[in-house]
């Protein structure tokens, strides 16, 4: 009797319809169930009408847009040529990720289920719409659908007799093995790394682009409770093209403190290399990853370990774990009963990956290497769009980049990764480089070039529509008309020397607005003082009105 085949299609923008995918495919193994886990667009989509069982994960993006990881598959599966019994032979499930707080909420899983139907497949159940609103998140949702669907999936693709199912709290085995180097291979270690500084056809992803770093400078007052920085890269033969509207992805690094505590806390040597051999055949090879590859590179450039962790992580440690105290408090972190509990213990104060490990210190020491990639999702880059035209800077890019931290109920505050590691690098203490590459954006400006454009940008948000500015004025054109608004003209007024310079030119419409230098209506203290935060002690007028003097 033959092991039945799933195969399990995710679309992913964040990496939360990846970990639901990954899940699936766990789940499905411990079921002695064959399964391949693939993202939408890297899997033939021809090859789809000859698939029998088929779960799509996918999430909604932006306003109803699919992820950027399934957009050659979306525009593929509504081709009006294909026929209404493409997929007569195909038993589906859809499972949605969303946030009910938009208007197109689910929107692509909701639309997918509709057109699979359409093609003839046969929906095993009703589609999941996992909310992100949820107080215990879109595993409110996909718990209950979940424990159906597998009732579905096993009344109608037995497995054979001879092959038990694999029970909870015993792990799968690793996707890959370490095969750790006994010598230091040849290869120099400038050799180690995937970006480059040579000129890519173009910058990618895969293959990113080393920029110099050139300025990297605050551009906010010293008493502005937030550091905004205004930091540019030279891409001079990088091949890089990009226009107004467009954004930057940046590739991160953890920090070298996080990276030296990770490997103690596990017991790693930093400086060892290792090659990685993938356990079973066809399993893909971590992109981006070199081989061979140290611990360190592996660490600092690849693992999130500043991440907040999901519930798979808590399943996969408690498998792992050799402590009994802390193995039952992971079981109860990974169980549905426990998700109230993981919120407040996780995801409310922000608690990192690494942090988590502190925390049980005995299972962190006893975690095999062959599982890091198991464990710990890949760092993502992050996007910022560019705050500069090609034609004002053509061997330039800049972007504008609000350093993120905030405090929680945690001791440390919570500082975001990209920000904070772009904030500590000073190109004027030696050379800086920063693996980056240009996708497009989802602005869209008009093609005619007498057309006015109004534009409103509130804080960083003025960022592309200074590209937009700078490439329309290059052009002559000048119905240019910016609303900005910030908190204090001379502590977080972007670009305000170059905005006004424009309007004296006559290319720029400028209306600002400063939250906290506007007259308003006060509240007396009970002796004829204004409180208003956004004053100074002002004695009120006859009618209680402020009578402070306008800025």
């Amino acid at each position: 009797m033959p092991v039945p085949q799933l195969l399990v299609l995710f679309g992913s923008q964040t990496g939360t319809a990846q970990d639901e995918a990954e899940r699936l495919g766990r789940e499905a193994r411990r079921r002695r169930l064959g399964c391949r886990v693939q993202a939408l667009d890297s899997y033939a989509v021809a090859n789809l009408i000859r698939e029998p069982l088929v779960i799509f994960v996918c999430a909604t993006t932006g306003q109803g847009d699919p992820p950027d990881n399934m957009k050659n598959f979306w525009r593929f599966i509504f081709r009006k040529s294909l026929l209404s019994t493409s997929l007569c032979q195909m038993d589906f499930a859809v499972l949605g990720l969303g946030d009910s707080s938009y208007a197109k909420f689910n929107f692509v899983a909701k639309k997918l289920h509709r057109r699979l139907l359409q093609l003839g497949g046969s929906a095993l159940l009703p589609p999941c719409l996992g909310d992100d609103q949820h107080e215990l998140g879109p595993d409110a949702a996909i718990d209950p659908w979940l424990g159906d669907l597998w009732k579905k999936i096993m009344g109608l693709y037995p497995v054979p007799l001879d092959l038990p199912e694999i029970p909870f709290g015993v792990p799968l085995p690793s996707k890959f093995i370490f095969q750790f180097l006994q010598e230091v291979p040849s290869i120099g270690a400038e050799e180690l790394n995937v970006a480059s500084s040579a000129p890519q056809r173009p910058p990618s992803e895969l293959q990113p682009f080393l920029a110099p770093m050139v300025a990297n400078q605050r551009v906010t007052g010293p008493q502005h409770f937030q550091d905004v920085r205004l930091i540019e890269f030279d891409i001079t033969d990088s091949s890089i093209s990009y226009a107004a509207g467009d954004v930057v992805a940046i590739m991160p690094s953890n920090s070298e403190t996080h990276t030296q505590h990770f490997c103690q806390l596990l017991h790693l040597d930093p400086n060892q290399f290792f090659m990685l051999k993938a356990r079973e055949p066809g399993v893909p090879y971590p992109p981006g990853l070199p081989q061979p590859c140290t611990v360190w590179h592996l660490v600092s450039q690849y693992l999130d370990i500043a991440s907040v962790p999901r519930r798979s992580f808590f399943e996969l440690l408690a498998c792992l774990s050799p402590h009994g105290l802390e193995r039952e408090k992971l079981l109860e972190f990974s169980s549905a009963k426990g998700q109230e509990e993981l919120w407040e213990y996780c995801n409310r104060p922000r608690r990192t990956i690494l942090e988590v490990l502190c925390d049980f210190p005995h299972t962190a020491a006893a975690i095999p290497p062959d599982y890091l990639l198991d464990l710990i999702p890949r760092i993502r880059p992050r996007a910022f769009s560019i705050a500069s035209s090609l034609l004002a800077h053509p061997t330039r890019l800049q972007i504008l980049v609000a350093v993120v931290q905030y405090q929680t109920r945690l001791k440390e505050p919570r500082r975001g990764l990209c920000s904070s590691w772009l904030a500590s690098l000073n190109p004027e203490q030696g050379p800086v480089q920063v693996p980056l590459w240009v996708r497009p954006g989802s602005l869209v400006f008009p093609e005619t070039p007498n057309t006015p454009i109004i534009m409103v940008g509130p804080g960083t948000g003025v960022a592309p529509f200074r590209a937009v500015i700078q490439e329309r004025v290059a052009h002559g054109q000048t119905g240019n008309f910016l609303f900005f608004g910030c908190r204090l003209r001379d502590q977080d007024f972007y670009w305000r020397t170059e905005w006004q310079e424009l309007e004296k030119k006559g290319c720029l419409t400028l209306v600002t607005a400063f939250s906290r230098e506007q007259v308003s209506m006060c509240k007396s203290d009970g002796a004829g003082v204004c409180l208003a935060e956004t004053q100074p002690l002002t004695p009120l007028g006859e009618e209680g009105v402020c009578a402070a003097p306008a800025p």
